[in-house]
């Protein structure tokens, strides 16, 4: 039960947010009549709504706090389903098939304006991927990733505009530029961690964003570059709906092989080096890790991927400039990344599809959309901060050969 203490303490919260949000759900400002609406009963929701809330929470930790105290997580752990799913190949093959089917007839059994929102949706998969490299793997926290993104796209708009040069031509190319602007920005950081890394990176993607802003006679400044071609088929022209039903496909088939490279990556040699570089930095460089190549490393194939999808993006919307690269597009991925659980594949995928998908099916709460999108993803950080899935921790037994003493 929880005490009277705790009860004041829940009390104080639900004030907290009837303060915080009183000028979003009390005061309504009618511009045509030039009136004020008050509406205090929506006050009394939020309050009332908030107290019920903290109360759960409250259960909820005394529950798992009485639970460490039995010991009982460890067992908890080794039953836990998606633990299971992880590990358990004939559960995981069945359920991946079954996913990876609904997504090849998905364009069959929704509208063209689904696809799109799936196609963006599966894009900040691959960016919360290739994000998930420098931040969850690695240990780097890169607040600058827009940058990369920004320089995919505008290799495949700079080098139509300028050369004529097809999507598929720019493709590799953007891929190898991001890549190239990411060692760049390593070699700079290189003894850099924590806030300080966060700032200079921060500072870089702001760069790239005015450089792009500000230098019109090589981007077209504000004013941004239209016309960009959509990929082609085999020389085919396509209409606009066969244009986004290709991306998408386009997008699944990219989210696949980078499923497949990453979880490669994180198995490699290299992978490993990754991950001791984030535990312990100087435990890893006195087990003789080369600690430069390694961050290079990690900071070139993050940003081979943001590039890979910057030239999508450019060939989706066929209109860019620089206001769809700002600061928060790095903050989503990010948020991604923290969401879906540091480090695991499964968990950014789930957190993209989420973080994505969700502000745009709570358009039915117009004016409160962001506002239970907030609420969502503190409720999130609160009751399981470790992320939706967290990274399984590999354990390497050693288990005795018959006739060898234990």
């Amino acid at each position: 039960m929880i005490s009277l203490k705790e009860s004041k303490r829940s009390a104080l919260v639900s004030l907290w947010f009837m303060f915080l949000t009183f000028p979003i759900m009390v005061i309504k400002v009618d511009a045509i009549e030039k009136t004020i609406i008050w509406r205090w009963e929506n006050m009394f929701y939020v309050g009332f709504g908030s107290f019920i809330l903290s109360i759960f929470g409250r259960i909820f930790f005394e529950r798992q706090k009485n639970r460490r105290e039995k010991q009982l997580s460890e067992k908890i752990q080794q039953h836990n389903l998606i633990q299971i799913l992880l590990r358990e190949p004939k559960y995981l093959y069945p359920l991946a098939a079954a996913f990876f089917l609904f997504a090849l007839t998905f364009p069959h059994l929704f509208s063209t304006y689904q696809i799109n929102v799936m196609t963006t949706a599966l894009m900040y998969v691959v960016l919360g991927l290739g994000l998930n490299i420098v931040v969850g793997v690695a240990g780097l926290l890169d607040l600058g990733y827009v940058a990369f993104y920004a320089v995919g796209a505008y290799s495949y708009a700079l080098l139509n505009f300028h050369f004529g040069m097809t999507f598929w031509m720019v493709l590799p190319l953007g891929a190898l530029l991001a890549a190239l602007f990411g060692v760049l920005l390593g070699f700079p950081v290189l003894r850099l961690r924590g806030d300080y890394l966060a700032i200079v990176t921060l500072a870089f993607g702001e760069i790239i964003r005015l450089v792009m802003e500000n230098w019109n006679a090589f981007s077209q400044g504000p004013s941004g570059i239209s016309n960009i071609p959509r990929p082609g088929l085999l020389g085919f022209d396509l209409t606009l709906n066969q244009a986004i039903t290709y991306l998408y496909y386009l997008m699944i088939v990219m989210v696949l092989i980078t499923i497949f490279v990453v979880n490669r990556l994180q198995n490699s040699r290299l992978g490993r080096a990754w991950i001791a570089l984030r535990e312990d930095e100087i435990a890893c460089q006195a087990m003789g890790i080369d600690k430069t190549k390694t961050k290079l490393t990690a900071f070139a194939l993050g940003a081979t991927w943001a590039g890979l999808v910057g030239v999508i993006f450019a060939a989706k919307t066929t209109f860019i400039n620089p206001a769809s690269f700002t600061f928060l597009e790095s903050a989503i991925i990010l948020a991604i990344v923290v969401l879906g659980g540091m480090g695991s594949i499964l968990g950014v995928i789930l957190g993209a599809i989420i973080l994505i998908l969700l502000p745009e099916y709570l358009r039915a709460l117009s004016d409160y959309r962001m506002l239970a999108f907030g609420a969502i993803m503190v409720s999130m950080m609160v009751f399981r901060p470790q992320g939706l899935i967290s990274n399984v921790r590999r354990h390497y037994q050693y288990r005795p050969q018959k006739g060898e003493q234990e």
